[in-house]
């Protein structure tokens, strides 16, 4: 603005002091110089050829879909979004089958069965009732295995029966591993000291039997 005011005092159009503030402010308010108007004009065209290639982007974009009919767009769309639901859920359903295929392997190993196949045939049974896998434990599945010893006793170990026969079959096992077991007091006279703690070891009611005998 400065030039300005110079440049009407070249025309003999002298602005004073006291009111070159004043005179500038006015003309910044209606005037621009050369260079902010080129600054001015530079941006309008910079928003002008902005705008111009997004209106070419769209309209390339809308050639795109001339002829296309737009409810088979949505029916295409809605049949892949199926496909990607469907896909989801087969994953969950596999990790699931995994997860509870691994919980019930742990939860029967405690368990005892009387053959492979019938170790097989509760697996199924149990996979085919729909109990439920949750925080890495089976519900409901100690009272259908319960369930399942009442109903099919032969696929499952009776322990009770199994600790009785082991009962019965430790004298012959301390046998073999010690000294005969003696059936009169002359063999247990002639036994050695070892042989008699063998005998304790392996038959205690044999060994208390022929000790109160002596």
């Amino acid at each position: 603005m400065q030039k300005l005011i110079e440049t009407l005092k070249s025309f003999g159009i002298e602005i004073p002091a006291d009111r070159q503030a004043d005179v500038k402010k006015a003309l910044s308010e209606h005037y621009k110089n050369t260079a902010e108007h080129n600054k001015a004009i530079s941006k309008l065209e910079t928003d002008r050829d902005a705008w111009q290639k997004r209106a070419e982007d769209a309209e390339e974009t809308l050639k795109g879909f001339e002829g296309v009919d737009p409810a088979q767009v949505q029916s295409e769309l809605d049949t892949w979004k199926k496909k990607a639901e469907d896909a989801e859920r087969d994953r969950d359903a596999k990790l699931y089958e995994r997860d509870f295929a691994d919980a019930l392997k742990t939860e029967l190993e405690s368990v005892k069965f009387t053959s492979e196949a019938a170790k097989k045939s509760v697996m199924a049974d149990i996979k085919e009732a729909g109990l439920k896998l949750k925080d890495g434990k089976i519900l409901g599945l100690n009272d259908l295995i319960s369930q399942m010893k009442e109903k099919d006793a032969s696929a499952f170990v009776d322990e009770k029966q199994e600790q009785l026969e082991a009962g019965r079959a430790k004298p012959f096992t301390g046998l073999l591993k010690g000294a005969a077991q003696p059936t009169t007091s002359e063999k247990w006279k002639a036994m050695s000291l070892d042989e008699r703690m063998k005998l304790k070891a392996s038959d205690p009611a044999t060994y208390e039997r022929m000790r109160k005998g002596e």
